[in-house]
């Protein structure tokens, strides 16, 4: 009969490996989006569904902050940018429901 052998410094690496990475800027990016939505007083949701302009301005604004303060390419920046807007997007869409 063959035994199996675990190598635990194995496993650990790849578990910690498997980890999905934070995208650079993405919490900076959230903020500023909400920002957004305060400061020109566009709502991320009306009658319950999203504004898809409003979202998009609000990316549009965090992608250009993230290329100046992270050096990022422009599709870097607005990928980023636009998972930080639909994040607080659908935050405002929750706090609206409840």
């Amino acid at each position: 009969m063959s035994y199996r052998t675990v190598s635990w410094n194995t496993l650990s690496r790849s578990l910690h490996d498997s980890k999905p990475a934070i995208p650079t800027g993405l919490l900076s990016a959230r903020a500023l989006c909400q920002g957004f939505a305060r400061f020109h007083r566009r709502s991320f949701v009306v009658a319950g569904k999203f504004d898809r302009s409003a979202i998009m301005a609000a990316a549009a604004v965090a992608a250009t902050n993230l290329q100046e303060r992270h050096g990022l390419t422009r599709a870097a920046a607005l990928s980023t940018a636009l998972k930080a807007a639909w994040q607080a997007a659908k935050m405002a869409r929750t706090a609206a429901a409840h």
